[in-house]
């Protein structure tokens, strides 16, 4: 099945689970649990270790390998890629590179620190038996979206419109659907409020089952995203997200990635943390979602890609700064770039087959959607708050359009 539960340290090896604990003990078993893909939840992080950074700088030599491989037919593969493709790629082994630097570790509790893992060139990727890989018969991916998205000015068909297609731009060449959100009452999954943060919590195990019996014959993989927080057992305190890779489908939350929700006024507290009646629903209709702003769509569209990274066999990036880096709080995510590094593109375009060039060049359209040529009937929706909130992927735009100038040349 290559379903199991998050900590349980009982899961198949191929099956991934997002997040911390938090409060309660986070038991953390090596072998197949997969964390990190949000932060951990629990505020600024610790064991700072003040203006003293540790970069993690692998050389020339060890860089170049985990690109292309000393392996001749892997090697044969890297040489019949375009000369331009090369070239940018081999940004990855060049020190003086601007466009790919080193990792930077700020604190012990950052991820490489607090979970060691083996690193993952591309030979290990590629001849990995067990990754999904796309087919012409199954290359979709599929989104469902579980509760409500949005606020008075952003509804949850305007929020999934822009994850749809920056999706298709960073998987370029796959078709992303957006299916019709659910409530939570349509899933039946278990609930509860959650006795430390008094927020409403859904239980990750049963809408995977849920999102098992949804998946569409043509999917490559199904992921369910939603607003409202998810816990994977009652002994746990909460978790970002859980996956199965070997059936292709994951459950993640947003929740956390609200810039109030540790604080004391967070809307989505309730009163009373009693304990709810099993089967009524009721509790979810009006319940808070926070406003869709920059920020808030940046840590989504970071989210949604490291995690259906993983369903296409990616593991987690300690080469250089990559969208694929473990994550373990929320001040660390944000270090994250919003893409790849060009080993981790490399295996993604093993895997899919797009042009470099090209996947660059949506991505940069998405960016600038909805800005250049700006109409009257844009003007007002801009008034009013209904454009697309692309303020926080400024750097992340220009960082573009340098790797398109390398490309370009």
């Amino acid at each position: 099945m290559g379903r199991g539960v998050a900590g349980s340290g009982r899961a198949p090896p191929r099956t991934r689970s997002g997040g911390r604990a938090g409060p309660r003990r986070a038991r953390r078993e090596r072998g197949g649990l997969w964390s990190g893909a949000a932060p951990s939840g629990q505020g600024p992080a610790s064991g700072r270790w003040g203006r003293r950074m540790k970069v993690i700088k692998h050389s020339e030599p060890v860089l170049k390998t985990a690109l292309i491989s000393k392996n001749t037919q892997l090697v044969k593969l890297y040489e019949n890629l375009e000369s331009r493709e090369k070239c940018f790629l081999n940004e990855a082994f060049q020190p003086d590179s601007v466009l790919f630097r080193p990792i930077t570790l700020h604190s012990e509790s950052d991820w490489i620190f607090s979970h060691p893992e083996p690193t993952q060139d591309f030979e290990q990727f590629y001849n990995d038996p067990y990754r999904s890989r796309p087919t012409s018969q199954k290359s979709a991916i599929y989104v469902q979206p579980i509760g409500s998205f949005g606020d008075t000015k952003v509804s949850t068909e305007d929020y999934m419109k822009w994850l749809k297609n920056y999706c298709e731009a960073f998987y370029y060449g796959l078709s992303v659907k957006i299916l019709e959100p659910v409530p939570v009452s349509h899933t039946g999954c278990a609930f509860r409020v959650n006795e430390y943060t008094c927020n409403l919590q859904i239980h990750a195990g049963d809408l995977l089952k849920y999102l098992k019996k949804k998946k569409p014959e043509d999917a490559f993989c199904i992921v369910g995203i939603t607003m409202i927080d998810l816990y994977p057992r009652e002994s746990w305190n909460f978790v970002f997200g859980q996956a199965s890779l070997t059936e292709g489908m994951g459950i993640f939350s947003f929740a956390r990635y609200d810039s109030d929700f540790y604080s004391a006024s967070y809307k989505g507290r309730l009163k009373s943390v009693k304990k709810l009646p099993s089967a009524d629903y009721s509790v979810f209709d009006d319940y808070y979602t926070p406003a869709i702003n920059s920020m808030l769509l940046l840590r989504s569209c970071k989210t949604l890609t490291h995690e259906i990274g993983h369903i296409f066999g990616l593991h987690h990036c300690q080469w250089l700064q990559c969208v694929m880096q473990g994550s373990n709080h929320l001040e660390e995510s944000d270090r994250r770039p919003l893409d790849l590094c060009p080993i981790c593109l490399r295996k993604l375009q093993s895997a899919i087959g797009f042009h470099i060039v090209a996947r660059y060049q949506a991505l940069l359209g998405w960016m600038d959607e909805d800005r250049s040529g700006m109409d009257a009937e844009l003007r007002n929706e801009a008034k009013m708050g209904l454009l697309k909130p692309v303020e926080a992927f400024k750097e992340c735009r220009e960082w573009v359009l340098k790797c398109l100038d390398v490309l370009q040349k």
